[in-house]
């Protein structure tokens, strides 16, 4: 399983702080993204968190398949009517399934070694045209935060090379500063990318 216990132990006692801190904003490309896909498409939402871009992709007629690796998540994603399931990112599957795939800064809690697999399932999963949302901080290596979520951070260069042999083409890409859940200023860095 590609999920890091640690990281799940500290979203599961902290769902509701991370809830209500996320909640009040839409994130960074939401608006671009729901923009490329074609109306009542089907999104995937990967590591949902508590639901909140899920539960917009709902109120914005999509049809949308929503999942974390952390129980509490999932029910903080279901308290919005997103119909949430446990799942991570190693049991996403299936080929041709998604309009688009919303991954905004999940996968930088997957191990390095998996991440070319993953991508690459996920360019499976989408429809032919279908578009990819990745959101990650920008750095070198990895580490543990403050509260013990494991981060492994990419360049700009290294993560497009990661799409490009997944077969994505990367469209849009946005570098911003931001703090994090732990009070940490980081460098982020969202990306579309067509499958």
């Amino acid at each position: 399983m590609s999920a890091d216990d640690e990281t799940i132990a500290v979203y599961e006692t902290r769902s509701r702080a991370y809830a209500a801190r996320t909640g009040c904003k839409a994130e960074p490309g939401l608006a671009e993204f729901i923009a490329g896909l074609p109306e009542g498409g089907h999104v995937l939402d990967l590591g949902c968190g508590p639901g909140d871009s899920a539960h917009r992709f709902l109120k914005a007629g999509f049809v949308v398949d929503a999942v974390d690796a952390t129980p509490a998540m999932v029910t903080r994603a279901r308290e919005l009517g997103v119909p949430a399931r446990q799942a991570t990112f190693d049991e996403i599957g299936g080929h041709d399934l998604y309009d688009g795939i919303w991954a905004s800064y999940s996968l930088l809690h997957a191990p390095r070694g998996d991440m070319p697999g993953t991508l690459a399932r996920l360019h499976h999963a989408l429809k032919p045209g279908g578009r990819l949302h990745i959101g990650m901080k920008l750095g070198t290596g990895e580490m543990r935060d403050a509260l013990g979520r494991l981060y492994v951070y990419y360049t700009e260069d290294e993560l497009v090379h990661l799409l490009e042999n997944a077969r994505f083409t990367p469209t849009i890409r946005h570098i911003s500063r931001d703090t994090g859940f732990d009070g940490t200023a980081y460098d982020g860095i969202w990306m579309h990318a067509n499958g």
